[in-house]
C-alpha cells in the first residue's frame, strides 16, 4: 500500500481512501499501490463491494500533478497513462460492486476514477470536469470512453471538447451520477448501498455485472446467449441452492460465494 491511499473494512465492503493533501493527485506509487489492492480485494472471496473516496473536505481527486508534465517528458507521460490505465481498468474489472464516494471535486483523473466505479454518490457541493485539453493534454484513463457511455456524446464533448465544468445537480440531471447528497454524507450513503449489495449473492451479482459491462463491446444477439449461459453456470455453486432455499423457508440467506 502506499502512503496515500487507505484500506478499511466495514463488513463485507472494503473502503479506500485517496489521502494524498492537498488535492488528493494520482502519483506514480499509488496509482501502482490502487492497482495491486483492488486486484487483492478482488481475489479476497469475503469482500463483495469498494468503495472508494477522497480524504479531507475539499477533494474527491483533482487527478494528476500537472507538474509532473511542466518538462515534456513524453517517456513520463507514457508511463503514467499506463499506470492510470491499468489502475482504473483494474476498478473497472472489480468482480463486486465499486462506488465512487465523491466528497468534492472530481477533476481529471479523479473523475476518470469515478468513471471506473459502477455508481457515483456526490456531495451536493461537488464539481467535475474533464479539463485535459484546456492544458495540451486529453483523458487516457478511459474519460473519452466511459463518459459517453454514461452522459451521451453531446454532454460528453461539452465536458471534454468545451471544458465545461458540471455541479452535482447538472451531474444528476445528466446521468454522470446516480444520487446527490448533502455534505459529508456520500460515504455513508455509498456503504448504505453497498450494505444492499452485500445481501445479493456475491456470485449472481457478479455475473450480472460482467453481463451489463459487456454490452458495450458486443452484439446483443451474443450478449443474450451469454446470459442465459451464465445463468445455467450458477447452478454449479452452493450459493444458488442457498439463495432460492433461504426464500421458500422465509429466513435470509447465508452466502459462501462459492
Amino acid at each position: 500500500m502506499s502512503d496515500t491511499l487507505k484500506l478499511a473494512r466495514d463488513g463485507h465492503t472494503a473502503i479506500l481512501t485517496l489521502d494524498n493533501p492537498p488535492a488528493n493527485t494520482f502519483t506514480r506509487d499509488n496509482l501502482i499501490a490502487l492497482k495491486r489492492q483492488v486486484l487483492a480485494l478482488n481475489a479476497d472471496r469475503d469482500v463483495y463491494a469498494l468503495v472508494i473516496t477522497g480524504g479531507g473536505e475539499k477533494f474527491f481527486s483533482a487527478g494528476a500533478d500537472l507538474k509532473q508534465f511542466a518538462g515534456g517528458d513524453k517517456a513520463l507521460a507514457q508511463t503514467l497513462a499506463v499506470l492510470f490505465g491499468e489502475a482504473f481498468e483494474a476498478l473497472s474489472a472489480f468482480r463486486g460492486l465499486s462506488i465512487a464516494a465523491i466528497n468534492g471535486y472530481a477533476m481529471g483523473g479523479g473523475l476518470e476514477c469515478a468513471l471506473a466505479c459502477d455508481l457515483r454518490i456526490a456531495e451536493e457541493q461537488t464539481h467535475l470536469a474533464l479539463p485535459e485539453a484546456s492544458v495540451g493534454l486529453l483523458p487516457c484513463a478511459g474519460g473519452t470512453q466511459n463518459l459517453p457511455w454514461l452522459v451521451g456524446e453531446g454532454w460528453a464533448k461539452r465536458m471534454i471538447l468545451c471544458g465545461e465544468r458540471v455541479d452535482a445537480p447538472t451531474a444528476l440531471r445528466i446521468g454522470l451520477i446516480e444520487q446527490m447528497v448533502p455534505a459529508g454524507e456520500a460515504l455513508t450513503v455509498a456503504l448504505k448501498l453497498a450494505e444492499q449489495a452485500a445481501r445479493q449473492s456475491p456470485q449472481a451479482l457478479a455475473a450480472c455485472k460482467s453481463l451489463i459491462q459487456a454490452g458495450r463491446q458486443q452484439p446483443i444477439a451474443t450478449s443474450l446467449i451469454r446470459e442465459r449461459e451464465a445463468f445455467a453456470r450458477l447452478f454449479d455453486g452452493e450459493d444458488q441452492r442457498e439463495g432460492v432455499n433461504a426464500f421458500l423457508e422465509k429466513r435470509s440467506p447465508h452466502w459462501k460465494n462459492a
